[in-house]
């Protein structure tokens, strides 16, 4: 018998994963906007991030690293958004453990507190005119805060998004978890446009971004309550009541996981690349490099970002029909050849082009987002998800995502050439193709193969 699976983690009902499901809830209905409580992630932990990504490359460099040549600012400022990523590994390997051990739901909690603190705390603090050097030192143990938190929460997000949902389905369920990062980027860079074109440019540097780093509180409460409402998911609730749970899930990942955990790092390596050129440095590219007006790069991004919430949890449905894996290796193989299309269009210097550019770097990270998280997770045991899953992509982002901005910005410093921005992002995705070749297939089975007080838990115990 196979473990009875919620349609939602709010009923008591639950179905067996052969069951045809097309009558339950949506996990993206309501998604980021209204109680979505099949997705506790949200937008809002990943707005905290995304209004520090869009922060970094306008306003950071001259407040917090002044300097007389905008590049040297700008990089100062992205290598504390590295900061965000380089912290990410501490909390993936502190709450990812406690996942497997305590629970998802109140791990989840104890994050959303980390991340919304440290975000509101920004949007206080004194900039670099009024404290000197101190203001930068603040900045960056803020950011490493922010980085614990989101180390931490991705692979809970992942598994209460999909531990509740059918398993055949599960790149679907699962990439409801992988909504937040477009819709935190749409919400963050359409906070600050909005403030943009309702103050000056002097005003939106001296006070007007800390407006978008304070409403992080209002989030915040309305996290906590999302999350308060939460129940367990049923396979981490059937290997609690089996007595099954890891002692030791570190060890243990490291010990039995290792080839799981090495194609899970090396599979987001370039997606993350991919995702810091078309939403991060592109802001910086258009206003330094080609000279355009903020607004158009902010107009491309949040464009490119309103597409990719539909076609994320698309791709995730298709590569439950296609393999996870075949359609990773497609994707991958396009974002290695999209520079060559999007730098030429954006040298046009037209806001068309460059929306078109932008669009089109997007989407194909759409195709590789959509399925990540289900590709991931499925690396792992049930006993272990949490914790590989959190090691994987907290990893991941040291070598992918922490360092992007930075070789972008140096790159373009040093070579003035967008050849050499192709080269590295066709690097990460040779790596990335490794780890596909490394990474398995699901396995029907393994649910089947969860402890053996699952395979007989009531509906009423699996709620």
């Amino acid at each position: 018998m196979r473990v009875p699976i919620c349609s939602h983690p709010l009923t008591s009902s639950c179905v067996d994963p052969s069951a045809d499901l097309r009558g339950q809830s949506h996990p993206l209905t309501s998604a980021h906007i209204g109680p979505n409580r099949r997705n506790p992630r949200s937008a809002k932990r990943v707005y905290d991030f995304a209004i520090y990504s869009s922060s970094a490359a306008l306003v950071f460099g001259a407040l917090f690293f002044p300097s007389h040549d905008p590049l040297s600012g700008t990089l100062l400022a992205f290598s504390t958004y590295a900061v965000g990523y380089l912290s990410r590994p501490l909390g993936g390997f502190v709450f990812g453990r406690l996942g497997d051990v305590i629970g998802r739901k109140k791990v989840l909690v104890i994050t959303l507190m980390i991340t919304g603190v440290a975000t509101f705390a920004i949007g206080l603090l004194p900039t670099h005119e009024d404290i000197g050097v101190t203001a930068a030192v603040l900045l960056v143990v803020l950011r490493f805060a922010q980085g614990v938190g989101l180390g931490g929460e991705w692979g809970g997000a992942v598994l209460l998004s999909s531990e509740f949902g059918d398993p055949a389905r599960r790149g679907f369920w699962a990439s409801a978890a992988q909504v937040g990062p477009p819709l935190g980027t749409l919400l963050a860079n359409g906070v600050i446009a909005l403030l943009g074109v309702s103050m000056s440019a002097e005003d939106f540097l001296a006070w007007g971004w800390r407006v978008a780093f304070l409403l992080s509180a209002v989030l915040v409460l309305f996290g906590l309550w999302i999350r308060a409402r939460l129940e367990e998911t049923p396979v981490f609730q059937a290997i609690a009541d089996s007595g099954e749970r890891p002692t030791a899930p570190i060890t243990e990942v490291f010990t039995t996981q290792r080839r799981a955990l090495i194609a899970a790092v090396l599979c987001r390596v370039c997606p993350d690349v991919l995702y810091a050129l078309f939403a991060v440095f592109v802001l910086t590219y258009a206003t330094q490099e080609l000279g355009v007006p903020r607004g158009w790069a902010l107009a491309a991004v949040l464009i490119g970002s309103a597409v990719q919430v539909f076609l994320i949890p698309l791709a995730g449905a298709l590569s439950d029909r296609w393999g996870r894996r075949r359609m990773y290796a497609v994707a991958t193989v396009a974002a290695m050849a999209w520079p060559f299309v999007f730098f030429p269009l954006a040298e046009t210097r037209s806001l068309p082009a460059l929306i078109l550019g932008v669009l089109g770097g997007l989407v194909i990270h759409s195709a590789l987002f959509g399925p990540q998280a289900a590709f991931i997770s499925e690396q792992f045991t049930p006993r272990l998800r949490y914790t590989g899953s959190s090691l994987a992509y907290t990893l991941a982002g040291v070598i992918g995502g922490a360092i992007a901005p930075l070789l972008f910005t140096y790159l373009l410093a040093e070579y003035h050439d967008w050849l050499a921005l192709a080269a590295y992002l066709g690097l990460t995705g040779v790596i990335t193709l490794i780890g596909v070749a490394l990474g398995r297939d699901p396995d029907p089975t393994e649910e089947r193969l969860t402890p053996p007080a699952a395979t007989s838990a009531s509906p009423a115990d699996a709620s």
